[in-house]
C-alpha cells in the first residue's frame, strides 16, 4: 500500500476463474536456485502486522516499544518495516534517501527491539513518488540505469537484513511499471542473494502478481491483497468469505503451477463505511466503519487459515506514528484499539 494515498487500480472485482479452493503445498522446483525455508514452509504461516515509516526519526520514536508491545500482543509473531526511498519523477532513473526515509540507524535499533519483544522481521523496502504519486507508475527512460540505481538501493538494505538478523525480506513492492522486466529482476535478487541469506519475496500488487516473470527466482510469492470484495458496504463476514472462495481458488493454483507459497505481503481495511468495496483506498468514506473492518479481518482469516498453500499475512497497518498521519485514528488503517484488533487476539491466541 503505498503511503496515505489511493492506489491508482480499478475499483472493480476482478473476474476469477473457478477452480479448487485447496491447493496441495508446492514441492521444491526446477529453477536456478532451490527453495529456501520461509515462515510458510513446514505447515507454519506469518502471523504479521507492518509498522511502516514516513519520516527520518520514526523507528527512533518514543512509541516504538509500545507499538511493539501491542503487536506482539495480538499474537503476531513477525513484524514488517518499510524503509522507502524517492524519485523525483515516475521517468527518473534515480531514487535517494530523503527526510521522509527512516535512518538506518533507526531501523537497526527496531529491528533489535522487534527481536528482544520476541517478533521475526521482515525488512521490505519501498520506491515512492511524492505527493499523490503511484510507485506503479514509475517507467524510468532509461531503464538500465534505473536497475543500476535500484540494485544499490535494495542491496543497501539487504546488507541492513544481514547484519540485523532480520528473518526475510523483500526484493520489492508494486512497481509495475518495471516488474515484467525478468532478466532485470533476475540480476536483482542475485545481487540481493550475495547480500543476503534468508528467504526472498517480492510484493506484487494484487492486479500485478500474474505479470510477474522472476517467481521461480523467490522462495515465496508475495501479494499484496487488496481485493475488491463488495460493490456496497457489508458487515456480513460470510458473505466477504464467499467473495474471496473464488480468489482462493486462483491462488492454490497459480501457487501450485509456480511450486511456490503464497504470502500476503499486505492485507489491510481501512476502518470505514464500505472499505470493503475498495480495500486500497485511505478515504472511502468519512462514516466510521468499525464493524466493516472486523468482518473483513475475519473474513480473510477464515478463508485463508489452514489452506497449505498459503504462507500468512502482514496486515497493513498497526499505526501512524504520533503526529504524522493524514487520516484520522479512528478512520484509518490501524486495528488498534478497534474491533479488528480483537479478531486477530481471537484468531492468534493459540
Amino acid at each position: 500500500m503505498r503511503g496515505r494515498t489511493v492506489a491508482a487500480v480499478a475499483a472493480v472485482l476482478l473476474a476469477v476463474g473457478a477452480c479448487s479452493a485447496d491447493g496441495a503445498a508446492p514441492g521444491p522446483d526446477g529453477g536456478t536456485r532451490p527453495p529456501r525455508p520461509g515462515p510458510g514452509e513446514g505447515g507454519s504461516v506469518m502471523r504479521g502486522v507492518t509498522l511502516p515509516s514516513w519520516y527520518r526519526t520514526d523507528y527512533d520514536s518514543p512509541a516504538a516499544a509500545r507499538y511493539l508491545r501491542d503487536i506482539r500482543a495480538t499474537g503476531a509473531g513477525w513484524v514488517t518495516f518499510t524503509p522507502t526511498w524517492y524519485q523525483k519523477r515516475r521517468g527518473d532513473s534515480v531514487m535517494r534517501p530523503t527526510e521522509e526515509t527512516a535512518s538506518d540507524a533507526g531501523l537497526e535499533r527496531i529491528v533489535r527491539r522487534a527481536h528482544a519483544a520476541g517478533l521475526k522481521v521482515m525488512i521490505k523496502p519501498h520506491v515512492d513518488l511524492p505527493g499523490d504519486g503511484d510507485r506503479a507508475e514509475i517507467r524510468p527512460r532509461d531503464r538500465a540505469a534505473w536497475f543500476a540505481a535500484y540494485r544499490s538501493f535494495i542491496t543497501h538494505y539487504a546488507d541492513l537484513a544481514a547484519d540485523t538478523d532480520a528473518e526475510q525480506f523483500a526484493v520489492g513492492t508494486e512497481l509495475a511499471g518495471v516488474s515484467g522486466d525478468g532478466k532485470a529482476w533476475t540480476r536483482v535478487v542475485d545481487a540481493v542473494r550475495d547480500h543476503y541469506d534468508g528467504p526472498l519475496t517480492y510484493a506484487a500488487n494484487y492486479d500485478e502478481y500474474e505479470k510477474i516473470p522472476f517467481w521461480k527466482e523467490l522462495d515465496l510469492i508475495g501479494i499484496d491483497t487488496y481485493w475488491p470484495l463488495s460493490d456496497r458496504a457489508t458487515e456480513d463476514a460470510g458473505q466477504l468469505r464467499r467473495a474471496w472462495e473464488p480468489i482462493s481458488g486462483k491462488l492454490a493454483a497459480f501457487a501450485r503451477r509456480h511450486d511456490r507459497r503464497i504470502l500476503f505481503t499486505e492485507a489491510g481495511y481501512v476502518s470505514q463505511r464500505g472499505t470493503t468495496t475498495a480495500p486500497y483506498s485511505w478515504d472511502i468514506s468519512s462514516r466510521a466503519g468499525n464493524a466493516e473492518q472486523a468482518a473483513a479481518y475475519r473474513a480473510l482469516l477464515d478463508t485463508f487459515t489452514g489452506r497449505q498453500w498459503w504462507a500468512g499475512v502482514s496486515w497493513w497497518m498497526w499505526d501512524d506514528w504520533p503526529d504524522s498521519g493524514e487520516t484520522p485514528k479512528r478512520l484509518a488503517y490501524t486495528p488498534r484499539g478497534k474491533p479488528a484488533e480483537q479478531v486477530l487476539r481471537d484468531s492468534w491466541s493459540d
